[in-house]
């Protein structure tokens, strides 16, 4: 590649294009110039010059404001032209100007987490439920950091002069519970809201056009879409995606550029998976809500392939029993997932806090694929078992 065009993508902007066309196309714009058709991977990671001083001035342009150095990559850990073109693409995506990927989607919590607290803002506030280790990371503040639970009602009224964040999730791990987001955008004021948009991905929903000022995805999810790379991004303004850049360099938790490579790829069919499976979600919804065997089912007014369910019997003997469906953690991948969240998922949430925000003993995550339905009902069907007269006593883990 043309050492003088690595990043130039990152310029090359068009007309408002659909989404369907965006996910093919953004972070790609300037390979036909080049005379190539599918991305390449660049696994250097460092990068020669005789030029000291441009490094050097360079570098001290970064340390200020934390934009993409200018010119060739100097440094895997500044930045990786494979894993940038993966940054436009899911900014163009979710509708903000910048995107920052990390190594996790822990990983990008805590970036946006010390970012904040670098500037004295140590505070959060945050809406339960949140996927389990974001509960934990928060109420543990393993990072310095201080939190007020509320519900959406009470967010205006939780805010401090020290709070650098608002955190939701919707729709929510694993409950599904849904937020109004512009409404929370609202009452949140000037502190920025971070909202967590795994679940329904910029294909569902993109909460920057209802004011969040941050949109955080486990990467490792719908974006890769195949089970197969982990990884997180934070979509937000550019000015924010400076400090999280310098977090990063600082800290390490760069991604891979073959999983970004991977990340690139899975947003170019993400629309589609995302429907298909979305379809699927929707019939098994269905046929759910009418089985005696199932006492309630949850699933989200946007859709989506997510669905929780709560069952009459013992819902570990449901995770024992399934043959096709697979008994696992994650979600997002075109093949199906059931968990027990209150077992692995939110297992390190304190048992009542998990309780009170939804999360039951009996409930279960399914991550529905892109299977015949009609097959995984099948299995499903099998795996609740026969009809309970009563519900059956849940004997819980020792921890």
């Amino acid at each position: 590649m043309d050492t003088a065009s690595i990043g130039a993508y990152d310029d090359v902007r068009t007309a408002s294009r659909a989404l369907a066309t965006e996910a093919v196309h953004a972070g790609r714009d300037d390979l036909a110039r080049q005379g190539l058709h599918a991305p390449p991977i660049d696994l250097s990671t460092t990068y020669p010059s005789h030029d000291s001083r441009g490094e050097a001035a360079r570098i001290d342009s970064f340390a200020t404001d934390g934009a993409d150095p200018a010119g060739p990559p100097i440094y895997g850990r500044l930045g990786n032209p494979t894993v940038a073109r993966f940054e436009t693409a899911l900014a163009r995506l979710e509708g903000t100007e910048s995107a920052v990927a990390f190594a996790s989607g822990m990983a990008a919590l805590s970036a946006v987490l010390l970012a904040r607290s670098a500037l004295g803002l140590r505070h959060v506030v945050a809406v339960r439920p949140l996927y389990g280790c974001s509960d934990h990371l928060l109420t543990a503040g393993l990072l310095g950091t201080e939190v007020t639970w509320t519900d959406p009602a009470g967010i205006t009224d939780a805010l401090r002069p020290d709070t650098g964040l608002v955190m939701v999730e919707s729709p929510a791990n694993p409950t599904l519970a849904e937020l109004d987001l512009r409404a929370v955008a609202h009452a949140c004021g000037s502190v920025p809201l971070l909202a967590d948009n795994t679940f329904a991905t910029p294909v569902l929903q993109r909460p920057a056009e209802y004011g969040a000022r941050m949109v955080l995805h486990s990467a490792t999810k719908y974006l890769g879409g195949h089970g197969d790379v982990l990884a997180g991004v934070v979509a937000c303004d550019e000015e924010f995606a400076g400090r999280l850049r310098q977090i990063r360099f600082a800290t390490g938790g760069v991604l891979h550029p073959l999983a970004g490579y991977l990340l690139l790829r899975g947003l170019s069919t993400l629309p589609v998976r995302v429907r298909a499976a979305s379809a699927n979600a929707a019939e098994l919804v269905r046929r759910l809500a009418a089985d005696p065997r199932v006492a309630r089912v949850h699933y989200p007014r946007i859709g989506g392939a997510m669905i929780a369910f709560e069952v009459h019997g013992d819902p570990h003997e449901v995770i024992s029993r399934v043959r096709l469906v697979t008994p696992a953690v994650s979600l997002g991948s075109v093949d199906t997932l059931i968990q027990h969240p209150a077992s692995i998922s939110h297992r390190i949430v304190d048992a009542e806090d998990r309780r009170g925000a939804g999360v039951s003993d009996r409930l279960l995550r399914l991550s529905v694929g892109l299977e015949d339905v009609d097959d995984l009902w099948a299995d499903l069907d099998q795996a609740l078992g026969e009809p309970a007269r009563t519900p059956v006593p849940l004997r819980e883990a020792v921890r």
